[in-house]
């Protein structure tokens, strides 16, 4: 059973900026891709940026020039550094883990609230 534990969100000044990081706990076979994903009030889920155990990243485009997706594959964690931050940033943050041969497994989710 995988486990993924979310911290490092909060209430920030817009223009701020937070780190948010997933540790991940459990059996996890490569190859794999982590990522975050955000879901403000009244909106659907979607993606903020991917990271493969092999160092690939992917931004949704929002996220590009502001987000940066890193990892330490030795600590299993998952880190969202997010600079200027927006209004329209504020969601739920929530951590994912796709195993290629698993199903996915998701974190609880951390509180981002960005205020103008």
């Amino acid at each position: 059973q995988v486990q993924l534990v979310e911290s490092g969100g909060g209430l920030v000044q817009a223009g701020g900026s937070l780190k948010l990081s997933c540790a991940a706990s459990g059996s996890i076979f490569s190859p794999y891709v982590m990522g975050w994903y955000r879901q403000a009030p009244g909106k659907q889920r979607e993606l903020v940026a991917t990271i493969t155990n092999g160092g690939t990243t992917d931004y949704a485009d929002f996220a590009k020039g502001r987000f940066t997706i890193s990892s330490s594959n030795a600590k299993n964690t998952v880190y969202l550094q997010m600079n200027s931050l927006k209004p329209e940033d504020t969601a739920v943050y929530y951590c994912n883990l796709k195993p290629l041969y698993s199903v996915a497994y998701w974190g609880r989710g951390t509180q981002v609230i960005v205020s103008s």
